[in-house]
């Protein structure tokens, strides 16, 4: 991430300073590559993922860094915006908490909002203007469209960057890996509906593509969470293990 983090940060500080953000936080995984060195320095709050909720032992991947995050986090909305993505700018934080604190929706119904966007596809030195997020259009939308068919509006469902009121966030649990975020967009509909969902154009999203090789594990996860879901509500018999962390708000010091 130390090749696009300066950039992100930049515009992020630049948002905190003027008010629109309380915090600006980083959750390190111990990179080697100075992603904490440069991120302090450009004046973020830098956390190490291990040393975040340490009693639930080591971390097992995205959702359980972003779900260890949220208990240091402080703002009645929270945004999650992945750091390795080019193109970026203010508008990746404003288009998605901008809904849930001025939108025209009534702020206790819209609870929950995903980003979208095209997802340009480089490969031999060409880039095509689509064909990125292939996870998402080969597995995520069709299993969605099939089984859980009120969530086929949602454009990214794999969408890293979200927002979401603390108060839903906390209800709801993590898992760990890859999965996170078809497992949270269900949960969110599960809770509040889908009026309670919105989403936003964020225009483009540049990032380097995963090798084909790394693409079934990844697809693999997001069938497992999908398939937890329909067994958690009797539709299917058996489920895959997924690993997940409780709700933040289920745990006893939060009583």
């Amino acid at each position: 991430m130390a090749a696009t983090i300066g950039p992100i940060l930049d515009d992020l500080l630049a948002l905190r300073d003027q008010g629109v953000l309380d915090q600006v936080v980083v959750v390190d995984a111990a990179s080697a590559d100075g992603t904490a060195a440069l991120a302090a320095t450009h004046g973020a709050q830098v956390l190490q993922q291990a040393e975040l909720l340490p009693e639930f032992g080591p971390v097992l991947g995205k959702g359980d860094a972003m779900w260890r995050a949220l208990s240091v986090l402080t703002g009645d909305v929270v945004c999650f915006l992945d750091a390795d993505s080019g193109a970026f700018g203010p508008h990746f934080c404003c288009g998605l908490v901008g809904p849930l604190v001025c939108g025209e929706r009534p702020m206790a119904t819209l609870q929950y909002v995903k980003g979208f966007y095209r997802r340009p596809f480089s490969a031999g030195g060409v880039q095509s203007p689509d064909g990125g997020g292939r996870v998402t259009e080969l597995c995520a939308r069709p299993l969605l469209a099939r089984f859980y068919p009120e969530l086929r509006v949602v454009a990214q469902p794999l969408a890293g960057e979200m927002a979401g009121r603390r108060s839903l966030l906390e209800r709801l649990p993590f898992c760990t890996g890859y999965g996170v975020e078809v497992g949270l967009l269900i949960d969110a509909w599960a809770e509040v509906g889908l009026t309670g969902l919105g989403q936003c154009d964020l225009d483009v999203r540049v990032n380097a593509h995963q090798p084909l090789a790394a693409l079934g594990p990844m697809a693999d996860e997001v069938l497992a969470v999908v398939c937890s879901r329909l067994a958690r509500d009797g539709r299917l018999a058996e489920a895959p293990a997924v690993i997940e962390r409780p709700a933040l708000a289920s745990l006893p010091e939060a009583a």
